[in-house]
């Protein structure tokens, strides 16, 4: 249920009401907006219908949701969320959240050299994964804390938000110390327990869409994190499997703007894990530029033979720095920026 305010409502009322609804053993969250400001109900079915809400002082209308992510959809919130990365950068609403980096943290000098020469062509968020989910048990795992802290002390250095997986539950706290955002990767998408993890820590979230997932299903999975607090959540369409093997998985560009039209959160797309293939990245991060993205998310890696894990699909540093310019061009065209190139970093 959502309690629309008139725009004469005070915080004494506000706070009434929530005081109240609170005492009916239901949960509030409220969003304030330019014109309205809303206050979603959340809890037994029952007793939200049997309570009195329309009664409250301050009150101009009470509405039913009739989705099931409620904090995720447009009637909790009309206008699109910004989500704060931290050192300065910010992701939905117009500003585009641009990932770059390897696959896998394998040493602190050749991230520093990735870090540097992706931030040179505007990338502003540094990724690398130091717990690495593989399909196969004898494959390269990650470097795990201390890669957490090459990261750490990589993007601090540079003035990049980092971000990074996280596996596990018991993961969290630690992730949590050494990386700005934590990313749900797709194997994890409905990993429910770990959701209620994250949802509870302070940093932002990025929720990659399952392999097999419908929209529905990321939407909902978005819900888990909302719902434990953490209202900065960030979706990111990575592709879903398909009877079409030319590519590693198929990217489903409808995505972007068919979430958009019921959903504020910020969304994202990575063509590196979608397509597998880096002749098609380029053609995709345009694609997804145009269909509305708020961020781009791709895998650069300055020698592919020799990465740990996914080197086959990651760009070399000088064609990142081709493809984040002709973004740069295409979102200019469409009324949006991306960060610039730097001169020397």
């Amino acid at each position: 249920m959502i309690i629309v305010l008139k725009p004469s409502a005070t915080e004494e009322q506000i706070d009434h009401i929530v005081e109240k609804v609170t005492d009916l053993g239901l949960r509030t969250d409220v969003s304030k907006g330019s014109a309205r400001t809303l206050i979603g109900v959340i809890g037994d079915e029952d007793k939200i219908r049997s309570a009195p809400l329309q009664a409250f002082p301050g009150v101009e209308k009470v509405m039913p949701i009739l989705k099931p992510y409620k904090l995720a959809s447009r009637e909790m919130q009309e206008e699109p969320s910004v989500v704060d990365l931290g050192h300065g950068v910010k992701v939905g609403g117009g500003n585009l959240m641009m990932i770059a980096g390897p696959c896998a943290i394998e040493s602190e000098e050749r991230l520093r050299s990735i870090g540097e020469s992706v931030k040179a062509s505007g990338a502003n968020v540094l990724r690398g994964g130091a717990y690495k989910p593989r399909t196969s048990p004898y494959s390269y795992q990650g470097m795990g804390e201390e890669g957490l802290k090459i990261l750490q002390s990589v993007g601090n250095d540079l003035g990049m938000p980092t971000i990074t997986e996280v596996m596990d539950p018991r993961q969290v706290h630690v992730v949590a110390e050494y990386a700005d955002v934590l990313q749900i990767g797709a194997r994890n998408m409905q990993n429910f327990n770990l959701l209620k993890e994250v949802g509870e820590s302070k940093h932002p979230v990025l929720l990659k869409r399952g392999m097999s997932a419908t929209v529905k299903d990321l939407l909902m999975s978005a819900e888990y994190v909302l719902a434990g607090g953490n209202k900065d959540v960030i979706l990111c369409e990575r592709g879903v499997c398909s009877f079409d093997k030319s590519t590693r998985n198929m990217l489903d560009l409808a995505m972007v703007p068919n979430v958009k039209e019921t959903c504020h959160l910020p969304v994202v797309v990575d063509p590196s894990h979608a397509t597998g293939r880096p002749e098609l990245i380029p053609s995709m991060s345009l694609a997804s530029v145009a269909a509305g993205a708020d961020g781009v998310h791709i895998e650069v890696h300055d020698c592919p033979e020799e990465a740990m894990s996914d080197g086959p699909q990651a760009l070399l540093p000088e064609q990142y720095a081709e493809v984040m310019e002709q973004m740069r061009k295409l979102a200019e065209v469409l009324g949006r920026s991306i960060p610039e190139p730097l001169v020397a970093v």
